[in-house]
């Protein structure tokens, strides 16, 4: 039999890599991290803040120039010694800015690009922020995350939003000793506040996890059982900060959870993203074996399995082979992309249970195994080298 690959075989194997590969976003509870400002502030050419005024179309209708008054400059560029007074033209029409702006501008001979505006009203805490930033941007990123801390919870959304993007692009091990040194009540009642977004509810979450107590365990338990709550993002955090507070009943807790058939996918999926994270980062509060443990759990559940099964290969625990393995001919599993995540582990698998299973498989059907060993090897050609556990 042959198989169609109408995108080009290569192509297709590429997007199924792609898909099944595990993301490597920094920060383990924070979403899209997006560019801060003191980024762009190391990139920009100058940095002003002041106001637009005079917005002018040009000859054609549609471009046009608007002049900035500047305040202050936060970086200088040797395009001011040319400006008379405080005023330069943006080549933009720009009538609607009426609010202050600081203003990250690109000089390239001669000619200004002022490629980011960032809006703020009188009483901002944006340039103070910003310098205080800028002042230690070269410093430890511990240090430099603490000094976002205080921002978080900012009134102003522009410096909060900022301040959340420095914690999504640091990796956990920059806050995790720092956050044991933190406020728990100021977080506990950021967690508590009806008007902070869910998609920060992770990362506060993770962070009381390493300064809180037995109260606050029990918010967090409470936050996970409210279905409002549960339909956002952020549980992961919450839960492995309730394992962090109380390792064993933490634990328990979660795996209570996990083999709990009346949950939905998306709440057992937060679980297993639970205990990758653990995996990664705290083998020190949940052992390896107890985290194995948990994907046994997961191997029970057919719709979530091949994730589970996916695991155990990238961790390389071999002593599940038997396990994974008898899954094969259950008819609960006859599902697809089960047995391919179940070829996949059993072609890493130096037990020998699985070289016969994989010849059996061949025999019935190279051309599928060759097509999965195509998409293991590309996923295992642009994978790092596994950690030491």
């Amino acid at each position: 039999m042959v198989r169609a690959w109408p995108l080009g075989r290569a192509a297709v194997l590429v997007l199924l890599v792609a898909a099944v590969v595990p993301g490597t976003a920094a920060c383990p509870f924070c979403g899209p991290e997006g560019a801060t400002l003191v980024g762009d502030f190391t990139q920009a050419s100058m940095v002003v803040f002041g106001s637009f005024t005079n917005a002018r179309l040009g000859a054609n209708g549609l471009d046009g120039t608007t002049d900035f008054i500047i305040e202050k400059v936060l970086k200088p560029h040797e395009y001011l010694k040319s400006v008379k007074g405080n005023t330069i033209t943006i080549p933009k029409h720009l009538p609607f800015a009426k609010n202050k702006f600081l203003l990250f501008i690109d000089v390239y001979k001669g000619n200004l690009d002022a490629y980011r505006g960032v809006e703020t009203t009188a009483d901002s805490d944006l340039i103070k922020y910003l310098e205080g930033a800028i002042k230690i941007h070269n410093r430890p990123m511990p240090e430099r995350l603490r000094y976002c801390f205080d921002f978080l919870n900012n009134p102003d959304f522009e410096v909060a939003m900022d301040a959340y993007r420095e914690f999504a692009k640091a990796d956990y091990k920059d806050y995790k000793d720092m956050a044991a040194k933190l406020p728990a009540d100021v977080i506990a009642g950021w967690l508590k506040d009806p008007k902070t977004p869910s998609y920060r509810y992770g990362l506060y979450a993770s962070l009381l996890g390493h300064c809180g107590n037995a109260e606050h365990a029990k918010l967090l338990r409470s936050m996970i059982e409210d279905p409002e709550v549960r339909k956002g993002s952020g549980v992961d955090g919450m839960l492995f900060a309730n394992i962090l507070i109380e390792p064993k009943s933490g634990w328990q807790y979660l795996l209570d959870h996990l083999k709990n058939g009346k949950h939905d996918f998306t709440f057992r999926y937060t679980c297993l993203r639970t205990i990758r994270v653990l995996w990664e980062h705290r083998q020190d509060v949940v052992s390896p074996a107890q985290l194995v443990q948990g994907i046994d759990l997961i191997l029970d559940q057919p719709d979530i399995a091949d994730f589970g099964i996916a695991d155990l290969r990238r961790w390389r625990r071999w002593e599940m082979t038997d396990r994974v393995l008898s899954l094969f001919d259950r008819k609960e599993y006859a599902i697809p992309v089960v047995k391919r995540e179940i070829l996949r582990f059993a072609l890493c698998s130096p037990e020998p249970k699985a070289k016969h299973f994989v010849a059996a498989q061949r025999a019935r059907d190279a051309e599928w195994v060759r097509d999965v060993e195509e998409l293991l090897q590309l996923e295992i050609d642009t994978q790092p080298p596994p950690a030491k556990k």
